[in-house]
């Protein structure tokens, strides 16, 4: 006889056995004769096969007044039925527990809309199809990890209160503290570089980001989990993009493996491995082979818009059958301060977008590491250096040459999953008119 609890996915291996299945009950089907029950766990749906006993039966008396989603445990014998599509597989039950019992009239069903559903997060995540976003999450951090420590990162946690609005100042949030004000941090790439400064050679983390952008696009939120990369003694930008491939392929790789079938089932998206080396273009290309084909027809330009990414993509697609491709060298006017300029071109940087199925990922590049540079840079900007200044005492005493990456997670699952917005890649989305729950 089994002890414990025992996973639905697990049945198979105690046929004929007595087991202890929790779970939410699913569906209800009760007959004259007999009651049919499904019951789900975060692995999968069961059958419970009762035949009524009539008066005195509490089996058939639980089952009669049970209510979907309620939360149960069942002990019973497992049997084989071929006729049952779950696996051939039923538990005629022995003792049936409400645990708690949910409330009758669900708030949302399949046919709700995604801002009711996201109301009821915790009820949406029971099906099957939502949680597996976050399963395949975990498979995807747990792979960035790996390939971070085998590349011998050290995974930091930066500070999300700063003292200082960041760059620009704008898109920020402001919270009291102490009677001053802090900011809620946009990004945790000045700290990565006071790390690399401090003789960490290599830089990773997982963590949160806030963004006070007014936007309601499918793929903005105001917060949202960030995956950054910072490497020190980069002879190039090249060497960064050439680590993210290789992080993203392994990525890929893990999730097609352990998740591949499921994703196809339940969501009907392919998971392909990408090849490398993925495809490269300047941006001062793409947007001359854009525009031979109608894009940007007033020629004004300076930047790729959505419509623009999702143009190059899929000419990088048709030409070389890659989902990925690297915009590289953007123009100084369009990106921050501290990025690299090649010697002699400083009107462009050493830095790159890489987009994903016409979506942009991540921004990276090679960062600026001499402070007298850095500073001229930030003038150049109009930047006051006063609020600047920790930031660029870093700069002060030798920081060597170095190069990073920031990924939106959120976006990245989105594009994995073939889901219609973050919001569904997201636990608890946080967006302009969002805050609950």
């Amino acid at each position: 006889m089994a002890t414990g609890r025992t996973l639905i996915r697990e049945l198979a291996s105690h046929l004929d056995g007595t087991v202890t299945v929790h779970g939410w009950i699913d569906t209800l089907r009760l007959q004259r004769r007999m009651q049919f029950v499904l019951v789900r766990d975060h692995t999968g749906l069961v059958q419970l096969a009762h035949r009524r006993g009539g008066e005195g039966d509490p089996i058939e008396a639980v089952l009669d007044t049970v209510t979907v989603e309620s939360a149960v445990r069942i002990t019973g014998k497992v049997l084989a039925n071929p006729q049952v599509r779950l696996g051939g597989l039923e538990i005629v039950p022995e003792r049936v527990e409400v645990l708690a019992a949910a409330e009758s009239g669900l708030p949302i069903d399949e046919r709700a809309g995604l801002d009711q559903r996201l109301d009821w997060r915790f009820l949406d995540l029971r099906r099957p199809s939502r949680r597996l976003v976050f399963e395949v999450q975990s498979t995807v951090e747990r792979a960035m990890r790996a390939v971070a420590a085998e590349g011998g990162f050290t995974e930091l946690h930066t500070p999300k209160l700063m003292g200082a609005a960041s760059e620009s100042g704008a898109e920020v949030f402001p919270v009291e503290y102490f009677g001053r004000t802090a900011y809620l941090a946009q990004s945790p790439q000045f700290y990565k570089q006071m790390a690399i400064a401090g003789g960490i050679d290599r830089v990773f983390e997982i963590g949160p980001v806030f963004r006070a952008e007014p936007s309601f696009t499918s793929r903005h939120a105001t917060e949202f989990t960030g995956v950054d990369v910072e490497m020190a003694w980069v002879d190039g930008v090249e060497e960064v993009m050439e680590f993210e491939e290789r992080m993203l392929r392994r990525v890929l790789a893990e999730v097609h493996a352990e998740h591949g079938e499921r994703i196809a089932e339940l969501l009907g998206a392919e998971v392909v491995v990408p090849k490398a080396p993925f495809p490269r273009i300047t941006l001062a290309d793409a947007m001359a082979r854009l525009r031979a084909g109608g894009w940007d027809p007033e020629g004004t330009a300076v930047d790729l818009d959505p419509a623009g990414e999702r143009a190059l993509a899929a000419l990088a697609a048709e030409e070389s059958g890659h989902e990925f491709v690297f915009v590289t060298e953007y123009p100084a006017g369009v990106r921050p301060f501290y990025h690299h300029r090649p010697p002699g071109r400083p009107e462009v940087t050493a830095s790159f977008d890489l987009l994903w199925k016409g979506v942009e990922i991540t921004t990276g590049a090679q960062r600026e590491h001499r402070y007298e540079v850095l500073c001229a840079q930030a003038r150049e900007k109009g930047m006051e250096l006063g609020p600047l200044a920790r930031y660029l005492d870093c700069f002060r005493y030798g920081t060597p040459p170095h190069g990073g990456f920031g990924l939106g997670l959120a976006r990245l699952l989105m594009l994995l999953l073939g889901l219609p917005s973050i919001r569904e890649a997201t636990f608890l989305f946080r967006g302009p008119h969002r805050l609950e729950p």
